[in-house]
């Protein structure tokens, strides 16, 4: 049985425009702590869609919740922001390409689904593509962003895996409100401790914000959910290299970046990646 089209083209839309969020932050946002960034993306955007639905979680879902909210917002996007301000956007995008070969042995060990050797190999492909279309020879690699990278593809990968395996008993709508709020939550006390403050916001920086937040976080995060509960972990997170791709061709089009025959490769290895990942993940949840 194969996975309908309209699920996965759904679920293709996250990751196409996160790859946004390296432009936002380096042309919209210089000079905001990474903290500060991923706060000011999770907690306002949940507490809108949490006054939309009016509804908390209950019993065992407060502790699941928490605990999602950390992988998937919290960790993640800390990560995330660590990883794109101290490397270039090119390096940021392989190491987090790692996540998709992250996700085939975390199903694994926490759903019991099966090692494909060809979802192994899928995952492999894409992260060469992604290398070929977004590395450059001089391309810097600073220790703490590569560490910062690794992390949060772990993250994301254990938050991908748990939310199949802990599906709500609530809406789609709901289940993200939860996660974005608990996200932002949990890291004011660290922004508190330890980031510095943000400069006063600009109209250009509060652009930058609501796009991360309304459209890359609470619009996004709905369709990723969505998908994570219909279609196979593996399969869902081979989606996620849709993201270096938006982000080189975003530097074509808006930055007047070169588009190399290395990298038209690696694009064409990523959709053979993407492609393959779909065809060895056939059955639906």
């Amino acid at each position: 049985m194969k996975m309908p089209a309209s699920d996965l083209a759904l679920t293709a839309i996250a990751p196409a425009i996160w790859g946004s969020t390296y432009i936002v932050t380096t042309e919209f946002l210089a000079g905001f702590p990474p903290l500060a960034v991923a706060t000011l993306r999770a907690l306002p955007a949940g507490l809108l869609l949490l006054l939309i639905v009016r509804r908390l979680p209950t019993g065992i879902w407060w502790l699941r919740v928490m605990a999602l909210g950390a992988f998937n917002f919290s960790i993640f996007w800390t990560m995330l922001f660590v990883s794109a301000y101290r490397l270039p956007g090119g390096v940021a995008a392989t190491v987090g390409a790692v996540q998709p070969l992250i996700v085939v042995f975390l199903a694994s060990l926490l759903l019991g689904s099966p090692i494909r050797p060809l979802s192994v190999l899928a995952a492999l492909v894409g992260l060469g593509g992604v290398a070929l279309l977004v590395l450059t020879p001089n391309a810097a690699l600073d220790p703490v962003g590569v560490a910062a990278g690794l992390a949060g593809a772990l993250s994301m990968a254990c938050g991908t895996v748990l939310t199949r395996k802990w599906q709500p008993p609530v809406s789609l709508l709901t289940f993200t409100a939860w996660q974005l709020t608990a996200g932002g939550l949990l890291l004011i006390p660290v922004v508190a401790l330890v980031a510095p403050p943000p400069p006063m916001p600009t109209v250009t920086n509060l652009l930058g914000l609501a796009w991360l937040g309304l459209i890359g976080a609470a619009l996004t995060y709905v369709l990723w959910f969505r998908g994570v509960a219909r279609l196979e972990s593996a399969a869902v997170a081979s989606l996620g290299f849709l993201s270096p791709v938006t982000a080189v061709l975003l530097g074509w089009l808006c930055l007047d970046q070169s588009l190399t025959p290395v990298q038209i490769a690696g694009v064409a290895l990523v959709i053979a990646s993407i492609a393959a990942g779909q065809r060895v993940n056939r059955q639906p949840r």
